[in-house]
């Protein structure tokens, strides 16, 4: 870290300067041995700063190696100087260092942390908050780093899911371009030279040669288009809307979407829940993190009829996309007090479903792009050499 630095010497001399240094203790420390009587020092602003990301993974360690610390009774300041020294992430570390000078400086952690929201969403200050008002503040960043644990899982999930079919389909893709680009074109000069009628299937694989070849670029050019097209609708609220129910509506992938938007739902609701955010804050943060727009409407529906005095389960049930089952438990938690529990419960059985459900969609997934990607290029192939087989028998 690099620190900005301005100085007396002992003589009363005036000086200025930069100086690296792991942690602020180093560096004043650092400067003292020097002779020199510190008047300012402060972290150089550094672009990383706005460029980093943090993983899941690294919050998800931060969080329980802070709860651990807290619960040792080490000091907040003390916690986030030692987990920013230790930080391999560079970007974490800056951010660790200045939500540990707001803290010093009198703020409180969540406020500190409210400051960046790319690292610390609402779910997590909102949190932070209630552990920090209720003085259960270690209780809260164990339940933290379980639900960032299993978030990351089903985010992992939800990747595994999309990740095998497209690679398979664009792999498939470029290989026939390849063909159809590259070696078609030597087998048509060879077949027009030998002036003989071509079969249909060969005719079809060479005009689609001739097209790769002649508007190969504005296949290109028009992809390139597309997908940005399509995610600058996304970015619209309609897009969002129109995309998200789409998603939730195709066949097989479309279930295992739902399964996750309703595990991800009552993990996030549940964990809020429990650690003392009122549900109607607790609804609203769980519609924005929700991940998918369908059910942030349904969620924020929810919320307007619970702020009216009324159950969050008859708006769920009413909104279609919720499973009965997940409604009559929400309904059933309602009326026992014990809603939070029933959350973790459907929870627990839909992240156990998702597992499933990736696992058989990967299992049918296999074979079927084994047959397609062998069907495209044998196709091709056996197209090619058709008027070969027919040669032959003429020679005969």
């Amino acid at each position: 870290m690099i620190f900005e630095y301005s100085a007396r010497t002992r003589s009363g001399e005036t000086r200025a300067g930069t100086i690296k240094a792991k942690n602020r203790e180093e560096a004043v420390k650092s400067l003292r041995e020097q002779g020199l009587i510190l008047t300012s020092l402060r972290e150089k602003k550094s672009t990383g700063m706005f460029g980093g990301k943090v993983k899941d993974k690294d919050l998800a360690i931060f969080t329980k190696q802070f709860s651990v610390m807290i619960d040792a009774g080490l000091p907040l300041v003390q916690c986030l100087d030692i987990l920013a020294s230790q930080q391999e992430n560079k970007y974490f570390a800056n951010v660790l260092e200045h939500v540990r000078n707001d803290v010093e400086q009198g703020s409180t952690l969540a406020d500190a942390m409210r400051k960046h929201p790319k690292v610390f969403d609402d779910l997590y200050t909102n949190m932070i908050a209630a552990g920090e008002a209720g003085g259960i503040l270690d209780v809260i960043m164990q339940r933290l780093s379980i639900y960032i644990e299993k978030a990351y899982k089903l985010k992992s999930s939800f990747k595994s899911a999309m990740t095998y079919p497209i690679t398979v389909i664009t792999i498939a893709f470029l290989i026939v371009a390849l063909i159809l680009w590259k070696v078609i074109p030597a087998f048509a000069s060879m077949f027009a030279g030998l002036g003989a009628e071509l079969p249909l299937p060969t005719r079809i694989v060479i005009k689609l040669s001739h097209f790769v070849v002649r508007f190969g670029w504005l296949i290109i050019l028009f992809l390139i288009l597309f997908f940005y097209g399509m995610k600058k609708f996304y970015q619209t609220e309609t897009g969002r809307r129109l995309m998200d129910g789409m998603l939730l509506k195709l066949p097989i992938l479309g279930i295992i979407f739902k399964k996750i938007a309703v595990a991800r739902f009552s993990r996030t609701l549940a964990t809020l829940f429990s650690s003392g955010v009122s549900i109607l804050e607790g609804l609203m943060i769980t519609a924005r993190t929700s991940g998918n727009k369908i059910i942030e409407d349904a969620l924020m529906e929810a919320r307007q009829q619970v702020e009216q005095g009324k159950t969050i389960a008859d708006p769920l049930k009413d909104s279609g996309v919720f499973p009965p089952m997940v409604v009559q438990m929400i309904g059933v938690g309602e009326q026992t007090g014990a809603l939070d529990t029933m959350l973790s419960k459907i929870a627990d059985f839909y992240e156990d479903e998702v597992d499933q459900a990736v696992s058989q969609l990967m299992s049918l997934l296999e074979p079927v792009m084994i047959v397609v990607l062998g069907g495209l290029v044998g196709g091709i192939v056996v197209a090619m050499y058709l008027p070969i087989f027919t040669l032959i028998k003429h020679i005969k």
